[in-house]
């Protein structure tokens, strides 16, 4: 990072009836942006509700997390969806989670793919291109994704703004993408080195790949798991070492 500015993101409202698997009351007092499910990997609409008014009443910004339509699998199961099929269900689940922003005072500000919907769009250009087809037709918002993947290309070719992210707590390859959840060290669980990862991301824009390799990561924004135990403690520790290595946490959009 050279603007010595980033943003802290989590997943959050990943419930759905009485079954809550994130803490969002505690990770909305702690980061500046919220990846709101949208109801096809978790969510409903109680909880979607609930998520948009607490965090319009902190002043974190709503971003819809859209993806595939797999509440079974968390929507980290690999599938076939036809381009235009998916373009229109990123516009219905991005238009459901708005009308609840609005009602609480707030709106949609961007949007990030989850799970399996966003590795895809990393190096399918088709998916990614409905995907991004699906926030132009609800609304051209910004959209938040991996460095260097379709999903950005295409949104920088429709003409929407792009926010490049990172992980604290996820293991990369040497290529710059994130290494695949079935492997072995593919989640960093170690508090101290999910922070070390978190300040050498956001001030010196680089990180350690999995074979030993830097990588350089041009990130505006930091992503904190909310299904990591701990999520909500650790994302506080990583806020306060990032303002104690003199950045500035604050939103991007």
């Amino acid at each position: 990072m050279t603007d010595a500015v980033v943003d802290l993101n989590a997943d959050l409202g990943e419930g759905f009836g009485r079954w809550r698997l994130t803490d969002d009351e505690a990770l909305l007092d702690v980061v500046t942006s919220a990846n709101v499910a949208c109801g096809f990997h978790a969510g409903d609409p109680v909880t979607m509700r609930r998520v948009c008014e607490a965090a319009v009443r902190r002043g974190v910004r709503i971003g819809a997390q859209v993806s595939y339509r797999d509440l079974a699998g968390f929507g980290r199961r690999a599938m076939d969806v036809p381009a235009e099929e998916l373009a229109a269900e990123v516009a219905y689940q991005i238009g459901a989670l708005e009308v609840f922003a609005r009602a609480a005072g707030g709106s949609v500000a961007y949007v990030k793919p989850h799970g399996a919907l966003y590795n895809r769009a990393v190096h399918d250009a088709e998916q990614a291109e409905a995907v991004v087809a699906g926030v132009a037709l609800a609304g051209r918002l910004p959209v938040l994704g991996l460095p260097g993947s379709m999903l950005l290309a295409a949104a920088e070719g429709a003409g929407l703004r792009t926010v490049g992210e990172a992980f604290a707590d996820r293991a990369y390859t040497a290529a710059g993408t994130l290494v695949p959840r079935g492997r072995p060290g593919a989640v960093i669980e170690a508090p101290d080195e999910v922070v070390a990862r978190s300040v050498g991301i956001a001030r010196d824009g680089v990180v350690t790949a999995d074979g030993g390799e830097q990588v350089k990561v041009a990130a505006r924004s930091l992503c904190v798991h909310g299904d990591t135990p701990g999520a909500a403690l650790l994302a506080a520790r990583v806020r306060r070492e990032l303002a104690a290595a003199g950045m500035r946490v604050e939103a991007f959009v």
